[in-house]
């Protein structure tokens, strides 16, 4: 038998063994650890605001809004790469919303009741809380767009608006998720799945825009058994991706029709709860942020934000990665949150 194929079944044989004591050695899998309060609750809804050891240095709080898909547990993956714990850190008085897991007295939400209810009762309290006027908020995705929304229909109640890989004009065709959507029929998709789409539907959406991401995780996971952390890092992430929510039907209806079908807010067409949406009345202050090599929320669905809105103050940021890795990459963690936190902090007075 060849010496080389010798070496390569012992080294296999050698790494087995250690992947199987590093196994033995991981008991739980924790993610979204940073310590945090509930302050309020509504519905599904859960608000929190996190745990300081010291007195805040900015003066006026952060609303962090995810996207209706997936959790925010993304954020504060794990301590070393956790986006909640950086802005922290810079000393801003952090608040999140956790969305909970939609069921089946949820399935007839709209997006009035995400936009004009939970997300303007969530600001109204925080604002109540700290006797302002306004607030700052940070958003990402999905729930970027629904802050973009909000801001334009409630622009006396934010402060300064940040948006992470946001996606506001639709009519792009660079992404394939854009492409798709074009010719679904997602009243037929509501109605087939009884109101509530499920996360685990969506999810299998995700892994057909990059078929051999699938391919590549697996391989990063045989060659992570061997080293409890690179294993653990990887763990965390298929964690996440496992607790989807399902999507109420009738908000995932409008986002769908409305905005990839329809492209109304970039129109000026959209309505939510009667009221029509005007971005040139977003006047806040406002950092946009897109990632360079984004495939499900391509530059060009975002970019265009800037041109749109009614701010003076406005800064379009690049940022050189991709759509998760803005949040969970090391350089995001030396990078991103640092110039997110300079930005707001200029504006802190």
């Amino acid at each position: 038998m060849d010496n080389r194929i010798i070496e390569e079944f012992n080294n296999m044989s050698s790494k087995l063994l250690k992947s199987y004591d590093t196994l033995n050695q991981i008991s739980e899998v924790d993610i979204a650890t940073s310590p945090k309060t509930a302050v309020y609750s509504e519905d599904k809804l859960t608000l929190y605001r996190y745990n300081r050891d010291t007195e805040a240095t900015f003066k006026t709080p952060v609303l962090v809004i995810y996207a209706l898909v997936n959790t925010y547990k993304m954020l504060d993956i794990q301590p070393d790469r956790s986006y909640i714990q950086n802005l922290l850190a810079a000393g801003l008085d952090v608040y999140l919303i956790d969305w909970g897991f939609p069921g089946g007295m949820d399935k007839y939400l709209t997006m009035d009741d995400y936009v004009n209810g939970y997300i303007n009762n969530c600001v109204d309290h925080i604002r109540k809380k700290h006797r302002l006027e306004k607030i700052n908020i940070l958003s990402i995705c999905q729930g970027g767009t629904l802050s973009v929304i909000y801001s334009a229909l409630y622009p006396n109640k934010v402060k300064n608006l940040v948006t992470h890989v946001t996606p506001i004009d639709f009519s792009t065709n660079d992404g394939l998720l854009f492409r798709w959507s074009k010719d679904m029929d997602f009243d037929l998709l509501v109605e087939a799945n009884h109101g509530l789409i499920p996360g685990e539907f969506l999810n299998q959406g995700f892994d057909m825009l990059k078929p051999m991401m699938k391919a590549q995780k697996q391989q990063s996971m045989t060659n992570s058994l061997d080293d409890k952390n690179k294993l653990l890092n990887f763990l965390r992430m298929e964690k996440w991706i496992a607790e989807s929510p399902d999507q109420a039907g009738e908000c995932f209806r409008q986002f769908m029709k409305d905005l990839y079908q329809q492209n109304k807010l970039v129109k000026g067409e959209l309505e939510v709860g009667g009221k029509k949406v005007n971005l040139k009345n977003l006047t806040a202050p406002l950092l946009n942020i897109f990632a360079t090599e984004d495939h499900l929320v391509p530059p060009a669905a975002t970019k265009p934000l800037n041109d749109l809105v009614g701010s003076t103050d406005k800064e379009l940021y690049s940022f050189k990665g991709g759509h998760i890795g803005v949040f969970v990459g090391s350089k995001s963690q030396k990078e991103l949150a640092p110039a997110v936190t300079s930005w707001l902090k200029k504006r802190d007075n």
